[in-house]
């Protein structure tokens, strides 16, 4: 096998494979995974990377990041929200669609953000998710053959993006958009919380003086993600739409999804970190920076959720990573719904579900390792390369030291403007390095003055390819 000549050798961790983890060597070449076995020849490979006593994940794969260029660059853009997901040991991510100038509900407004991609310079490899929004079905189709993994749709108002561009639908609209949807085989990625519940509780809020973070989050009760799951699942079921439930937040919207599921519609949830960490009490510690929509959730819910996660109830985690300029967050008058809402998480996503999830709670590392990178891609078409350490998939990895407890702290975050719900949190483990197809991309030892000679690799925009298939 050493005749081979391999590019790299990464040796003497321990693999996360989709069924177990194991003592494995993994040889590279060209990119891609070309050996997976114990004890391969170091002389073999033109370059060895040691991962002793470290573990080694596939690359995660982000569904679900708001990188907002091209126009709200000064909120985050590509080069330093890559960044970020790379020392988090993400490599790839899919970016929605809403959160630029303009935002991606057509084909000219895709080739803007495609080519904002390519001048800020992308350290990981993406895709992009297509919008759907009032009077822009005609577009569906362009924007499909065009690479979309799918289209985005809020069911409750996204709030102000700047441009007013990207707004909710209402019933009707969405049908409509269910029924062009399905006509291309492509996939709904849906923003579920019921605007007339939502609405009127806000406005009942602030009428009344009531307007602190406690407050913001009566205002989205369980009862608001539930009734618009109901809803959205039997237009799924009458318009045989492929359907996506992203973040949900309660146990009981992903029991109904769950049940759908069971019943032959083809429809899968993720959830967020936020939700799998945080309670409603350290939400209203930490104040605006945890704000999110819907919610964090009490610790009934969030306990709830990690029994749904290793069960494979819950197909995959993605960090919803949303950001803006510290001014947005902060209001003279403390009033929570004024403030953005959104959670700067995706450096984060990793670690939180690892210490949580495999240290505290004992999930076992494949199952987590399958809801942030192997479900994720399969659900979004991206499997023939990214999602799992097998030969002949790209070797996207993540070294990661699950001994290596550290408090995250604003110097540490590479995010445009370094705020997080994270900062302050004790992580029980700590990303090492990043490879995005055989390169480092990430090396904890260049945050600490080490060299880094590698980190020129540039991301890919890719496309889905065959089919893609249901999670669960």
């Amino acid at each position: 096998m050493a005749e081979e000549r391999w590019d790299l050798l990464v040796k003497g961790g321990t693999v996360v494979l989709r069924d177990r983890t194991a003592a494995l060597d993994i040889a590279v070449k060209d990119g891609k995974i070309s050996a997976v076995e114990p004890d391969l020849p170091a002389g073999g490979a033109v370059r060895t990377l040691s991962a002793a006593g470290k573990h080694i994940f596939a690359g995660g794969v982000d569904a679900h990041v708001h990188l907002n260029e091209p126009g709200l660059g000064e909120w985050e853009g590509f080069a330093t929200g890559s960044a970020a997901l790379a020392s988090g040991g993400c490599t790839t991510f899919v970016d929605m669609p809403l959160n630029g100038l303009p935002p991606t509900v057509n084909r000219a407004a895709l080739e803007l953000k495609l080519d904002a991609a390519r001048r800020s310079g992308v350290r990981v490899d993406y895709a992009l998710w297509g919008g759907l929004v009032p009077g822009n079905l005609g577009d569906l189709a362009d924007l499909a053959e065009a690479g979309v993994v799918g289209f985005k749709a809020f069911m409750s108002s996204p709030g102000d993006t700047g441009d007013g561009c990207f707004a909710n639908v209402d019933a009707g609209e969405l049908f409509a958009g269910m029924r062009a949807i399905a006509a291309l085989n492509g996939l709904l990625a849906l923003h579920a919380e019921s605007e007339p519940i939502v609405s009127r509780l806000a406005a009942a809020k602030q009428a009344a003086g009531e307007a602190s973070m406690r407050d913001f989050m009566a205002s989205r009760p369980p009862e608001a993600e539930l009734e618009a799951v109901k809803a959205a699942l039997e237009m799924a079921w009458r318009t045989g739409c492929r359907l996506h439930f992203v973040h949900i937040s309660t146990p009981e919207a992903i029991g109904l999804i769950a049940e759908a599921k069971r019943a032959g519609l083809d429809a899968t949830a993720e959830t967020c970190p936020h939700y799998l960490v945080f309670a409603e009490d350290d939400a209203l510690r930490i104040g605006v920076h945890a704000k999110c929509a819907p919610p964090i959730r009490g610790s009934r819910e969030r306990e709830a959720l990690w029994e749904l996660l290793a069960d494979g109830q819950i197909d995959f985690v993605a960090s919803d990573h949303s950001p803006c300029p510290p001014a947005m967050k902060e209001t003279a008058d403390g009033n929570a719904f004024a403030a953005w809402g959104g959670i700067m998480g995706a450096q984060s996503t990793l670690e939180a579900v690892v210490t949580e999830g495999w240290l505290k709670r004992g999930i076992p590392l494949p199952v987590l390792s399958r809801a942030l990178s192997a479900a994720p891609a399969e659900r979004l078409g991206l499997a023939a390369s990214k999602g799992a350490i097998e030969v002949g998939l790209d070797a996207d990895l993540a070294i990661v030291d699950l001994q290596a407890p550290y408090v995250l702290t604003a110097d540490q975050l590479k995010y445009l403007h370094p705020r997080s719900a994270y900062e302050g949190f004790a992580f029980g483990c700590r990303v090492e390095a990043t490879l995005l197809r055989g390169s480092v991309v990430y090396d904890r030892r260049a945050d600490q003055g080490g060299l880094d000679t590698e980190r020129q690799a540039s991301g890919r925009l890719l496309r889905p390819q065959g089919a893609a298939t249901r999670t669960g």
